[in-house]
């Protein structure tokens, strides 16, 4: 029995050897390669997706309820319906998102003058944004306990929705930009004097976001080219902000979120510092997401149907639009191009027919996301 074994022993021992000499022969892949991720492709709008997301504000801009006034009751004066209070932004369940609605079209009908119904949508706009409608809107902010109404997250929409107008080559957008107007210059002097008041940012990732709305706001004055706005921005930005540094983006996003703080405080100080200066600011105040490895999961949403749960499509919208604007220009951060792809592929799908907690205001991040990417 002895031979036996010895034998049996030595077969094994080659054996075993042979198969550590494949293993040696066929390495394993390196750490290096597994964290490299394929291109998630993403591409601007399209004529068709244009026309499916004009549907979202072309059903809900002219939709009274149901609504939420968000108004402080002063009298008995007070108790009005939406469209009597506001003539022009009654619809899509409140007033900012009623203007963001409207912006929605503006943008989807400048890019595409093929758009279904494209006509009729201009008719509509014309009967919202008449000079008679937007004399009571104005009227509105006058009410002694309106005059913080929408502050700033309304107020960069509007002014959102008059640079898309101001930039619209087309004869109705002449007429609506000049009906708006009034409104417009209005925004303009509420933040004129409201951001030397303000002592400290608000971080949150919901409307009363700073930095989003100095964001927006910029984004108008530098496409009029009011330099009073802009220069009250520019200042308030770097105050704010340009001392900051390790954002904590491993907080975000909060369960309501629809904005990241970290990436819209990025976004705005792109806007205002000089590209060498922002490297060095962004460089040290996020400085994860110069790693080619950098990894930020989506915003889950467990449940579409309710109105704060669904906030969180709304932050992987812009988060993505923050991204692109972050890294144009930046070869060195092109990586995180995924990062915002894959953001917006998560939430894209769930628009169309999703319920009205969503529809009446997501379509507008997803306009404005895919109007953001640079395929260059």
């Amino acid at each position: 029995m002895k031979p036996f074994i010895v034998i049996s022993i030595i077969i094994l021992m080659s054996a075993c050897s042979k198969k550590t000499e494949t293993k040696k022969e066929n390495p394993a892949p390196s750490k290096e390669k597994t964290l490299i991720k394929e291109t998630i492709k993403m591409e601007k709008l399209t004529l068709s997706q244009a026309n499916k997301l004009a549907k979202l504000p072309v059903d809900c801009i002219n939709v009274e309820y149901p609504n939420k006034l968000n108004q402080t009751i002063g009298s008995g004066d007070d108790l009005q319906s939406p469209k009597e209070l506001h003539p022009t932004f009654y619809g899509c369940f409140d007033w900012h998102s009623s203007v963001h609605g409207h912006w929605s079209l503006v943008s989807l009908l400048k890019q595409f003058p093929d758009l279904e119904n494209a006509e009729k949508i201009k008719t509509q706009l014309l009967q919202n944004i008449s000079k008679e409608n937007i004399e009571k809107e104005v009227a509105y902010f006058d009410g002694l306990y309106n005059k913080s109404y929408e502050r700033t997250y309304g107020w960069a929409w509007l002014l959102k929705l008059a640079e898309e107008l101001h930039t619209w080559k087309d004869e109705t957008a002449r007429e609506l930009e000049k009906n708006l107007q009034p409104l417009t210059d209005l925004m303009v002097q509420k933040y004129i004097e409201f951001l030397p008041k303000l002592r400290y940012p608000i971080r949150v990732g919901e409307h009363t976001n700073t930095a989003f709305g100095l964001t927006f706001a910029w984004d108008y004055a530098n496409t009029v080219n009011n330099t009073i706005l802009k220069t009250v921005i520019e200042k308030r930005a770097k105050e704010f902000y340009l001392k900051d540094g390790d954002c904590p983006l491993t907080w975000e996003p909060s369960g309501y979120d629809f904005l990241s703080p970290c990436l819209q405080e990025a976004a705005i100080m792109k806007r205002v510092l000089p590209k060498n200066e922002f490297k060095k600011w962004f460089s040290a105040f996020l400085p994860a997401l110069k790693k080619q490895d950098f990894a930020f999961p989506v915003g889950e949403v467990s449940d579409r149907k309710d109105g704060k749960l669904v906030h969180l499509d709304g932050v992987n919208f812009s988060r993505a639009w923050a991204l692109y604007k972050i890294i144009k220009d930046m070869p060195e951060y092109h990586h995180l191009k995924n990062i915002a792809n894959e953001h917006i592929n998560y939430s894209l799908p769930n628009l169309v027919g999703d319920s009205y907690e969503g529809g009446h205001w997501l379509g507008s991040f997803a306009i404005y996301a895919l109007n953001s990417i640079d395929n260059d």
